[in-house]
């Protein structure tokens, strides 16, 4: 008589499509190996079967070594954000997936830290071949990386929806303005913006860049440190224009100081 364990397995591999719903939530390994090479066994099952969060290593390898199953972008997407996907395999599977499975993979919460951001650097080497419909669509509800990329490029509808983005970081706004040959008019919507030209490192950023609008800059150089109105005061690239305004607002404030008291 053969061992249970066999009898199992064996009947792993042979049972029906109803039998296999029931299957796939079998806790031995072995078992689920044995569905994975019934020839009954449907996306539908599969798909079932990456729901569970307790799956092993082997099971999930056995998954995505299999071309009919990786075939399914289902199969892709759940492989891609199952936490415990050997991270070649899940790595394989971000390539692979279309654009907003890519987008809904890095705004989930329980994707991993190093697949979310492997979604992120897919879809940002994809922006410059995107149509315009898709940026937008990204520009409004990508994670920050994406936004930040699409600001950068500096599509006009994309540049307004990118600096709406929730998700949008002070980092990445940092990072825009520190871009060598970033458009003028993406400082300028940048400056002009009501959450982001209030942000203190922004504007010194602004003025730094040297695109900046001069009216924009006149209303924020009263409100920065004098400290740091001196070190941007010694940048040799600094615009001459910013220069100037930056060396008014330092000799205006020497000589409030030096005002009597009355």
């Amino acid at each position: 008589m053969p061992p249970e364990s066999e009898t199992q397995t064996g009947h792993a591999r042979a049972a029906s499509g109803d039998e296999l719903k029931l299957l796939v939530h079998e806790a031995s390994e072995e078992t689920l190996l044995a569905v994975l090479e019934n020839p009954n066994l449907k996306e539908e099952h599969v798909t079932l079967l990456l729901e569970r969060l307790d799956l092993s290593a082997n099971v999930l390898s056995a998954i995505g070594g299999e071309g009919k199953w990786i075939a399914a972008e289902s199969v892709r997407v759940r492989l891609a954000r199952h936490p415990r996907t050997p991270k070649r395999t899940a790595l394989a599977m971000v390539r692979q997936l279309y654009l907003f499975d890519l987008l809904r993979l890095s705004l989930l919460p329980s994707t991993p830290a190093d697949i979310r951001r492997a979604a992120e650097e897919a879809i940002v080497s994809r922006v410059p071949h995107l149509p315009v419909g898709e940026k937008l669509t990204l520009a409004r509800r990508g994670p920050s990386r994406v936004a930040g990329a699409l600001l950068a490029e500096g599509q006009p509808q994309a540049t307004k929806l990118a600096l709406a983005n929730p998700f949008l970081t002070e980092s990445q706004v940092l990072k825009v303005l520190a871009k060598p040959g970033v458009a003028e008019r993406v400082v300028a919507a940048i400056a002009r913006h009501p959450r982001w030209s209030r942000q203190y490192e922004v504007r010194m950023a602004l003025l730094r860049n040297g695109h900046a609008p001069v009216p924009s800059v006149l209303e924020f150089l009263p409100d920065l440190k004098l400290r740091d109105l001196k070190e941007i005061s010694t940048i040799a690239e600094l615009a001459a224009p910013v220069r100037k305004y930056v060396v008014q607002e330092m000799v205006r404030r020497a000589k409030t100081e030096e005002l009597p008291e009355r």
